[in-house]
């Protein structure tokens, strides 16, 4: 794609004016291009003018820039595509961009359902301290289109993709991509786990080389069919061109001269917190980081030095034999299963939207640890259904919000009250864990919202 032979001058619809939209929107103003925004819900406050969809005729238009969230389903999407009029998203307006300012510049890729955030910010940590101009974007940070456009001069950008941004990518190309896990998640976007999963699977073709999680069944088998080179990691002992766990040191036989020998790349403590998907993702973020060249001495400094984002594992406060942690960011069964699993008695703050996701599995596999159970929100009936099937053992509590609270309100009532709930059930070894499985914008603004109010709530009980 040129933007002066195929954009400039031309009227281009921007499907959603969130945070990518309105990236989007700048990108294309400052190049010329007759933008209209339209969105459901039109904030009064934005920079631009927003239109709703209802006031546009889909057939005015050139192009549509669809951001990653909205259905292929949604009207103004299908009437495009019957009118055949070209369909564009953020990722790949920002490779075209790239293409003719920076063509040197390098995109490595990751998704997977859970563990994203973490294993891109590793990685850029790494490709840092391996001296490249490095940063990890898309799907957290800046947009990538921001990246592009901005005066830094990046030599890599560690792109993190969801399955929606996977769902319209059409011409972006990667050095090398990871995948970490492919979990039932956002089922009620795709329409099937199947249509899910494939979306997760379709990075590969735009790939050169692959960096696979050799523990996860999904990603082993549906990356089967793929040529290109697949490396993959584990948490078990690495065969030759995997990279995996030797006794404490995590090692690679994959990016060294004599496959029979291993290279160290960090001592398993030196990832923090030192549970197992934690050091998975500290592989899946070695791996992509060797494809550019980075040392191992590099890696293992980066990791070393690594913390977690807020609301992911997040130790909130100890006190009388108790752990209080935020994993706010456990919006799915999968990422709340190895939050669990990461303790050995836990009461567990869960609920909320679950998109549409199947909790049963998380009970059944996770139930041992799994002490009491407070649940909240929208889809918590779920959460009591499952319980009652495989661990009617477990004490399920309900909490309904007072009616002083509302969402984004100054009162925090609501987490107060989980809270009491929590400390009146918790004795010495328990850790009481918000990883709630589901989405949170039923009762919380954001997980980042939930997390914080938790943490508040929190501080607040103990003093």
């Amino acid at each position: 794609m040129s933007f002066s032979q195929d954009l400039q001058h031309k009227k281009v619809l921007v499907l959603g004016a969130g945070v990518t939209g309105l990236a989007s929107t700048r990108a294309l103003i400052a190049r010329d291009v007759n933008v209209t925004i339209v969105d459901d819900t039109v904030a009064s406050d934005s920079e631009f003018s927003i239109s709703n969809p209802s006031e546009v005729s889909v057939s005015d238009f050139d192009f549509l820039l669809i951001s990653p969230g909205w259905k292929e389903s949604h009207p103004l999407i299908q009437k495009a595509k019957g009118d055949q009029i070209a369909l564009l998203n953020e990722i790949d307006l920002a490779w075209a961009i790239k293409e003719e300012r920076s063509p040197g510049q390098k995109w490595l890729a990751l998704t997977g359902t859970n563990g994203k955030t973490t294993t891109v910010e590793m990685t850029a940590a790494a490709l840092r301290a391996g001296g490249l101009h490095a940063v990890a974007c898309g799907n957290v940070g800046m947009t990538v289109i921001e990246c592009v456009d901005s005066a830094e001069s990046y030599d890599v950008l560690v792109l993190e993709l969801s399955s929606f941004q996977l769902h319209w990518l059409q011409r972006a190309e990667f050095v090398a991509s990871a995948i970490l896990n492919i979990a039932d998640d956002h089922a009620d976007w795709h329409g099937s786990f199947e249509s899910y999963a494939q979306a997760k699977i379709s990075i590969l073709d735009r790939s050169m080389t692959a960096i696979l999680n050799g523990d996860d069944k999904e990603v082993v088998t549906r990356t089967a069919h793929w040529n290109g080179r697949k490396v993959f990691y584990s948490l078990d002992t690495p065969g030759p061109g995997e990279i995996g766990v030797v006794e404490e040191l995590l090692v690679d036989r994959a990016f060294v001269a004599d496959p029979q020998e291993a290279s160290m790349i960090a001592e398993v403590v030196d990832v923090k917190p030192t549970v197992p998907h934690n050091v998975s993702n500290a592989l899946a973020a070695a791996g992509l980081a060797r494809t550019v060249g980075i040392s191992h001495e590099a890696i293992g400094k980066a990791l070393s030095e690594f913390t977690l984002g807020r609301h992911r594992i997040e130790v909130v406060a100890e006190g009388n034999g108790i752990t209080w942690i935020d994993d706010s960011k456990a919006t799915n069964p999968h990422a709340a299963t190895a939050s669990i699993l990461s303790a050995l008695s836990v009461i567990w703050i869960a609920g909320g939207l679950a998109k549409g996701a199947d909790v049963s599995a998380l009970v059944a596999r996770a139930h041992p640890r799994i002490k009491t159970a407070i649940l909240i929100g929208t889809d918590r009936a779920l959460f009591a259904t499952a319980l009652a099937e495989h661990a009617p053992h477990v004490k399920v509590i309900e909490v309904d919000p007072p009616s002083d609270y509302q969402r984004g309100g100054a009162s925090n009532s609501f987490m107060e009250a989980i809270v009491a709930a929590a400390q009146s059930h918790a004795g010495a070894g328990d850790t009481v864990l918000l990883a709630p499985s589901c989405a949170s914008m039923d009762q919380f603004v954001s997980y980042a919202d939930r997390g914080d109010r938790f943490a508040d709530a929190v501080r607040k009980a103990l003093g």
